[in-house]
């Protein structure tokens, strides 16, 4: 019997019986998030943001919550960047949460044309510590045998050669997470220290896959398009069928920031056995929720971890046609959120983010387990003329045509257009197989009257016509590699509006021109 995984896993299953939701039941998620928020109020009550908004007052009194939405205005990036986090940026300590901030993650800036920088706590890394824990403590609900606990751990991220800006260090969250994993995890995480330093995405694969044969792997970490190219680069390396003939103990992929349902019929192609896909939802501003269960594809909110939540309808009345937040927008607390209706989320966190919007969709599948589903980005909807198309309803066409047509879109976008006096929408997809761009134009037109009531009306009333492209995978790669967003955490934006819209049209001019 391996006597690792025997006191790893033992170890976990100690460590999950106060978090398992059997146990919480009796918890009151809402009492937790007002803890929560107390813990926040209190220990940045002498930093300059608060200090500014009277933290000190707000903690005196009943009814914390309210006194502080009263009192603490709604931010977006910008707003909160240029009033607060730029201080930080320029190495003062104690701007909006105590000691000097020693990091920024930089977004992945698909929801527009440059990216961010999100401060990242000390404070902030241990929560994203904890959250992992707890993740890793989920897998004993899989019921793997003991050896599973001593296979390694392939994490895919941004380098952990962060860029030093004289104040502070830069780059991806997940290379800023991964050069600050505890010691004891060190034994199983891969691709290693000096692999995960590499800056250059072509590099970084080619070690990859060199060592690939060496390590025997059970957990995968990842986005979906970046982890779909190793394998297969892997596979096609050592002239092999699926990746179970290198990493026969395989057993979980943990993938988030995309919905997965467009990749499953690809990934089922790499694998010769059964492997478990868990979402977790891991953004730059901390560790929001993951899957705690295979009875349910929605993930849990962590609501006693750093973070106070609060949950902003996603309506025409706290939302602008191009999704940006109206003055004095509803923010309701976890303890008034109805199930399947789309909430915008505010966090508030121990990064010194205060009532910040930060750009996702969610749903709540289930109030009773405070369950979730990522639906979109407040900027990412597609509605140029009130058809409300969520990420949801896109990526699910997407899955609806992969399956009928028994094809494999790697990659896809849409966009809104003007036609004639009415509008369009342009789809692009990203194939190698060979697709009839009028068959799949009528399909996934078909599929979205049925998916959204919105879209079926607008189609009759404003949207006169959908048109269809398909490209080569690599163009959609290509064009990520231009942006110096190849690899790491980046991920394709499914929605193209504006400069990024421009970007990509003349992008496209310039590869049929190169392309003839």
């Amino acid at each position: 019997m391996p006597i690792l995984g025997s006191i790893i896993k033992k170890a976990y299953e100690l460590r999950k019986i106060p978090i398992d939701q059997k146990q919480r039941k009796h918890t009151d998620p809402y009492l937790t998030q007002v803890k929560e928020l107390r813990k926040l109020l209190k220990k940045s009550q002498f930093t300059y943001f608060g200090e500014h908004y009277g933290f000190s007052e707000l903690l005196s009194g009943n009814d914390v919550i309210k006194r502080f939405q009263s009192k603490v205005p709604v931010y977006d990036y910008n707003s909160m960047f240029r009033k607060w986090w730029y201080r930080a940026l320029n190495g003062e300590s104690f701007v909006s949460w105590p000691g000097r901030v020693k990091y920024f993650a930089l977004t992945s800036g698909t929801s527009e044309a440059s990216s961010k920088q999100i401060p990242v706590t000390g404070d902030m890394i241990r929560a994203i510590r904890r959250a992992s824990i707890r993740q890793l403590v989920s897998s004993v609900n899989f019921d793997f045998p003991i050896e599973f606990y001593e296979k390694g751990v392939l994490m895919i991220g941004g380098s952990t050669h962060l860029q030093y800006n004289g104040t502070y260090y830069e780059g991806d969250l997940s290379g800023i997470s991964a050069g600050n994993i505890p010691f004891w995890f060190q034994h199983f995480y891969k691709p290693g220290k000096r692999i995960s330093k590499e800056r250059d995405w072509s590099t970084k694969l080619d070690e990859i896959i060199k060592k690939a044969k060496n390590w025997d792997i059970g957990v995968i970490v990842g986005v979906p398009a970046w982890i779909q190219i190793i394998l297969e680069r892997i596979i096609d390396h050592y002239k092999v069928e699926t990746i179970h003939d290198i990493w026969p103990n395989l057993s979980i992929y943990v993938h988030s920031g995309v919905s997965f349902a467009p990749y499953i019929k690809s990934f089922e192609k790499l694998f010769a056995k059964k492997v478990i896909y868990q979402e977790s939802y891991l953004a730059s501003e901390g560790y929001i929720a993951f899957q705690n269960s295979l009875k349910s594809n929605a993930m849990q909110l962590i609501l006693d971890n750093c973070i106070f939540y609060e949950f902003v309808p996603f309506d025409n009345i706290n939302f602008d046609e191009d999704g940006n937040l109206k003055p004095n927008p509803t923010a309701l607390t976890i303890k008034d959120v109805e199930a399947g209706k789309e909430y915008a989320l505010l966090m508030t966190t121990c990064s010194g983010a205060w009532r910040y919007l930060i750009g996702d969709v969610i749903k709540f599948v289930s109030k009773e387990n405070y369950e979730i589903m990522i639906t979109g980005r407040t900027k990412h909807f597609l509605s140029i003329c009130g058809e409300h198309l969520s990420l949801d309803n896109l990526s699910r066409a997407i899955e609806m045509l992969e399956n009928e047509m028994n094809v494999e879109i790697r990659e896809f976008t849409v966009a809104g257009k003007k036609h004639g006096s009415m509008f369009a929408h342009q789809w692009y997809l990203g194939s190698d197989d060979k697709i009839d761009p009028k068959e799949a134009r009528d399909k996934i037109d078909g599929y979205l009257k049925i998916l959204n009531d919105d879209y079926r009306v607008e189609r009759i009333e404003a949207i006169r016509d959908v048109f269809v492209e398909v490209l080569p995978a690599s163009v959609f790669s290509g064009w990520m590699k231009m942006k110096g967003k190849e690899g790491g955490a980046n991920k394709f934006p499914r929605v193209l509006k504006k400069d990024l819209l421009t970007e990509w049209q003349e992008y496209l001019n310039n590869y049929q021109i190169s392309s003839k």
